[in-house]
């Protein structure tokens, strides 16, 4: 049930990030067939040829994300890659599916590699820029939610608790969905611990780094941006950008309208309200230090969806992986002993173990988190 549980939260980040925003939509969604020409490429096409197909990858994903501009503002293709959350959310399980019981080396491998640069590459020009800008911490160290009470996070300590852990330490969880990955990246077992702990490390770096990015954002937007719709702009409500600024206001981080419609249009969103998970939380920190520390090399807009994109790959790979190992897990409950047969075989094959842990991973954000954030 933790597992079904992480998934499910990992899979709503991904949801709240992309909901109604076509250029993140079109952006992530272009990375599919991308890994599929990457995984055929340097299997049959240009075997071993590492540094080709990684040049070629990360070409390609610049022009993901600056086309994904391009058919924003199309309105022929923009409607293509809007969707609410409940759809995102399923559209997630069916994509997840197919993804699990693909060759590893088709899609998850390629992918998991191209990520893996993208995603050290992003932390250390996150972190210089960082060291650049300097930028002040404007969240205060502690805020009058911090019984539990708050409309970003209320209620009792479980799930909670185990999701960070596991999202942030050498957990149980990485240990179970790695154990298929990882030794794929081997050569030899002597690489098993620069790999494996040294991809450890490395992720509690991004913890800092996002928590770096998520605390320079003025706190009326943080609140704006992961509170609630329906705290934000009961059932009614004509102006939902007018009323979340007045309700985070009363909570007393003063905020206006003005400055929550600004920051949408500087980063190509139709609205920022309501965009709980944490991503696109990140993503407009890390837009504005990286805007800001490269003396504003392209755009604000360009910047949030690439963290938009950054964020994904990673979120996404672990939820595949982790998807794999359930199914297995799924399957091996119901395994019993056949008469006549060698050993024992799983009654319930594996497709089935993955039908039963995508629909809980499905169903999950889809009746709490999968909600989509109204249009201003």
């Amino acid at each position: 049930m933790i597992m079904v549980i992480i998934l499910a939260v990992l899979a709503m980040i991904v949801v709240k990030a992309l909901t109604h925003s076509p250029w993140g939509t079109y952006t992530v969604a272009f990375t599919i067939p991308l890994a599929v020409f990457m995984g055929i490429y340097i299997r049959y096409l240009r075997p071993g040829r590492i540094g080709e197909v990684s040049v070629i990858g990360l070409v390609m994903l610049v022009f993901a994300i600056v086309s994904g501009g391009w058919v924003a503002e199309s309105p022929t293709w923009a409607p293509w890659f809007d969707y609410t959350g409940v759809q995102l959310t399923w559209i997630l399980v069916g994509y997840g599916f197919i993804a699990s019981v693909l060759p590893v080396w088709l899609l998850l491998a390629p992918r998991d590699y191209l990520s893996t640069f993208l995603k050290i590459g992003t932390i250390v020009g996150l972190a210089i820029g960082i060291l650049i800008m300097r930028p002040t911490l404007t969240m205060p160290a502690l805020t009058k939610f911090i019984d539990g009470t708050g409309p970003v996070w209320s209620g009792s300590m479980f799930p909670f608790l185990f999701i960070t852990i596991a999202c942030g330490a050498v957990s149980g969880f990485h240990a179970l969905i790695a154990s298929g990955t990882t030794p794929k990246m081997l050569a030899n077992e002597g690489q098993a611990c620069f790999i494996g702990y040294g991809g450890m490390l490395m992720e509690s770096f991004v913890a800092i780094m996002a928590l770096v990015a998520a605390c320079v954002i003025d706190p009326g937007v943080y609140f704006a941006m992961n509170s609630p719709l329906a705290v934000l702009a009961p059932a009614g409500t004509t102006d939902v950008v007018a009323s979340a600024a007045q309700v985070v206001s009363s909570w007393g981080f003063t905020i206006t309208p003005d400055t929550l419609r600004q920051i949408a249009s500087e980063v190509g969103e139709q609205s920022i309200i309501s965009r709980a998970g944490g991503a696109p939380t990140l993503a407009v920190g890390m837009a504005y230090i990286l805007h800001g520390s490269l003396g504003g090399l392209m755009d604000v807009a360009f910047w949030y969806h690439f963290a938009i994109l950054f964020e994904a790959l990673f979120i996404l790979t672990a939820v595949d992986a982790g998807t794999r190992a359930g199914a297995l897990y799924a399957a091996g409950s119901a395994r019993r002993d056949k008469p006549g047969a060698e050993e024992n075989q799983l009654a319930a094959g594996e497709p089935a173990g993955d039908g039963a842990v995508r629909t809980g991973v499905g169903l999950l954000p889809a009746s709490g988190g999968g909600g989509s954030a109204r249009r201003d």
